[in-house]
């Protein structure tokens, strides 16, 4: 039976975006009935901006639309050899990695850097959410890193803050408001659902992942009663990002070209999708989108509505990180998108 996005945004829970919408009938004459609509993993993949510098030249890790302002978000770990104001001397690319401290860059939906940040201290930049606010958005991100494993800063809160072009910032710089959902938890990261208006986040307590589902205006008031709590699904390759969507959480994993068994074209990448009230996985699938691009670590989801007045067409956008030759390691950053409902 063929959806209709009507029965789409109903069965996700969107009833006044669902009014809004024509029904299709079917041939008996009766209006679509469906269960809650995915991302179809399987579909073709399309680019939304390829081979883009970000601020620093290092790995992206993970991104988050604007979709009000058309902006994108991405967060990457601070490059060696930098020297900021009130720092004594340039400081290594393996010490910025053991203090947590990133680089957000503010893009254009073509990829061009508008502006940026330097985030000290706040984590590894494994998933951030972006929240418009008037002509700007607040992040949520992880902060106040810990270095438990010797080697990276690792977020044990989260935090949300407005974009502030060129600001250095820490913890307990006054415009951070740090969040604490979860007692105990660690390695905490977050992303938003823009259309149900959602924060997940993901995190760590007794040694196992797992996700939390929260609106986002009861966390903004310090009320933290889960919508759905799922565990972590075991991954075959390196976790890599997530993102919710209506019913169901994706999950991104693999590695560059040449390590942790993915060779060139292929590659490793792969999509999962769970579904939040059982945590059960209802579709896995090997990513061939970008396949061209040298090095290609997949890093980073987010959901991207291009059009706030058609919100069925809403994208599931996955990162890649490549580089410019075999002889140039600097990092650039590739966007694609899948956006077929089944």
């Amino acid at each position: 039976m063929p959806l209709n996005r009507r029965t789409l945004f109903q069965a996700a829970g969107l009833g006044a975006l669902a009014a809004a919408l024509p029904v299709t009938a079917t041939s008996a004459g009766a209006a679509d009935v469906a269960a809650p609509p995915r991302f179809d993993l399987a579909a073709p993949g399309q680019p939304l901006f390829r081979t883009k510098p970000l601020h620093n030249k290092t790995v992206l890790q993970s991104l988050a639309f604007d979709n009000v302002n058309r902006h994108v978000y991405t967060v990457q770990l601070m490059a060696g050899g930098q020297q900021l104001a009130g720092e004594a001397a340039p400081v290594s690319g393996a010490k910025r990695d053991l203090a947590g401290d990133l680089c957000l860059t503010q893009l254009d939906l073509d990829g061009n850097e508008l502006g940026h940040m330097f985030l000290m201290g706040f984590g590894h930049g494994v998933q951030i959410g972006a929240e418009p606010v008037g002509s700007s958005a607040f992040l949520w991100t992880e902060t106040d890193a810990i270095a438990d494993d010797g080697l990276h800063g690792w977020g044990s809160r989260l935090a949300r803050f407005r974009f502030d072009d060129g600001a250095i910032v820490t913890p307990d710089s006054p415009g951070v408001r740090r969040i604490t959902p979860i007692p105990g938890a660690d390695r905490t990261t977050c992303g938003v659902d823009p259309v149900l208006n959602r924060l997940v986040m993901r995190h760590r307590i007794a040694g196992t992942f797992r996700y939390a589902l929260y609106d986002l205006d009861d966390v903004r008031r310090n009320q933290f009663a889960p919508i759905f709590e799922v565990d972590q699904p075991a991954l075959t390759y390196s976790f890599q990002g997530y993102a919710s969507s209506g019913a169901y959480l994706y999950l991104l994993e693999g590695s560059s070209y040449g390590s942790s068994g993915s060779t060139a074209p292929i590659g490793n990448t792969y999509l999962t999708c769970v579904e939040w009230a059982s945590g059960a996985v209802v579709a896995r699938q090997l990513v061939t989108d970008g396949t061209d691009l040298a090095f290609r670590e997949p890093e980073g989801m987010a959901i991207q509505v291009p059009d706030l007045g058609d919100p069925a067409g809403i994208r599931l956008a996955f990162g890649f990180a490549s580089t410019t030759s075999p002889t140039d390691t600097a990092k650039l950053a590739s966007v694609y998108y899948k956006d077929v409902l089944i």
